[in-house]
């Protein structure tokens, strides 16, 4: 008894044409005999996969299916070596399915385009430069020129590649189309022609200046504009910057990416700066007005008395620039308190008699199931 079509290419009675020609080009990659070299049940599954996209894929052969099922193609099944509708022993329309298997094959293969013809004209490649600068130009932003290396259109053949003003002629071995093919197993396989290299045209008559190859490789001076609050790994993109495509194909682009200097004092978080200020005992106690540096200039932190070390002050709008955007973060101060390593004879006599003032009790302390759940997620 013949298996239902639907159910061998695994998709349900409402399923879009779409959706049947997906699920049979996936089956098919998976079941074909080159892929499966020696497995008959592999080469059984695709000629059954064949054979119902055959029907399914036609709408009038799907429509008679839904409405007879098999039964409605009389010996149709056995015609063509075991495929509906002849073509080679495959149904469906001729160009379809043609489109699958170049798909296939350009997967498997490495071609691509099922043989269609291909443009002569071939964009050029991207290019990227690192540009590498100091915390300070990322914050504030800058200018600055770059010179890069590039392929350009040779100026002497206008880009033809071809002396004397000579276009190139149609390559005799592909016919223009760029591609080429060759027996795979069942099937023929497209893959650039080696003569154009996929281009579809020879040169006759090369250009002295490019060799034929319609491009010259020149320095090229280009100014990057930097904006204020760029990141590390930032990528500026210039379009048509990078290298000129062959043949008159438009330039690739250029990719600009920024690799920026750690600072000696600040932390970034996002648009805010962090840093850590050192102050002594009396100044966290008494309170005190601090000065601090800045990107900016100098700034002054009211630290209050009985400031505990590892407490953080926020100073607004002392952070990163808001990038294309206006605004800036603010800036984080941690203060800790340290503890001097040596103390003059007369430091000691006032700290132990300040010692003497103050009571502090050194048991170990309990934290509450609150101060533990802010902890956790602090």
């Amino acid at each position: 008894m013949k298996a239902d079509y639907y159910e061998v290419l695994q998709v349900t009675r409402t399923a879009t044409d779409q959706e049947i020609k997906t699920s049979y080009r996936k089956l098919a990659m998976q079941f074909h005999p080159d892929r499966n070299p020696g497995d008959k049940s592999a080469e059984d599954k695709f000629k059954e996969c064949s054979e119902a996209y055959g029907i399914l894929s036609d709408p009038q052969k799907r429509a008679a299916y839904d409405r007879y099922g098999h039964a409605g193609f009389g010996g149709a099944a056995s015609q063509g070596g075991g495929f509906p509708g002849g073509f080679g022993g495959f149904g469906g329309d001729p160009q379809d399915l043609g489109d699958i298997f170049g798909d296939i094959f350009g997967e498997m293969f490495g071609g691509g385009g099922g043989g269609r013809r291909q443009s002569r004209a071939q964009r050029g490649r991207d290019l990227k430069y690192d540009l590498t600068m100091e915390f300070e130009e990322a914050v504030f932003g800058k200018e600055q020129e770059i010179k890069i290396r590039r392929q350009e259109t040779c100026d002497d053949c206008g880009g033809t590649g071809s002396a004397n003003g000579k276009q190139p002629v149609t390559c005799a071995q592909c016919r223009g189309a760029g591609q080429v093919r060759y027996q795979q197993g069942f099937f023929s396989v497209a893959r650039p022609c080696p003569k154009c290299e996929g281009s579809g045209v020879n040169v006759t008559d090369p250009c002295q200046t490019c060799r034929g190859e319609s491009r010259v490789s020149r320095e090229h001076t280009i100014n990057v504009k930097v904006p204020a609050g760029v990141e590390d790994g930032t990528r500026i993109r210039y379009q048509g910057e990078g290298e000129a495509g062959k043949l008159g194909g438009p330039a690739g682009d250029l990719y600009v990416e920024l690799r920026v200097k750690a600072h000696k004092f600040f932390q970034r978080d996002g648009d805010d700066l962090h840093c850590v200020v050192p102050v002594s005992f009396p100044q966290a106690a008494l309170g005190d007005e601090l000065e601090i540096e800045t990107l900016e200039g100098v700034a002054v932190l009211k630290v209050p008395e009985g400031t505990q070390s590892g407490k953080s002050f926020r100073i607004k709008g002392k952070g990163v620039p808001h990038l294309n955007s206006h605004g800036k973060g603010d800036l984080i101060v941690e203060v800790r308190v340290q503890t001097p390593a040596k103390l003059t004879k007369k430091q000691k006599e006032l700290l132990k008699e300040l010692s003497e003032t103050m009571k502090t009790d050194n048991a170990p302390q309990s934290h509450s199931f609150m101060d533990r759940m802010k902890e956790m997620f602090s």
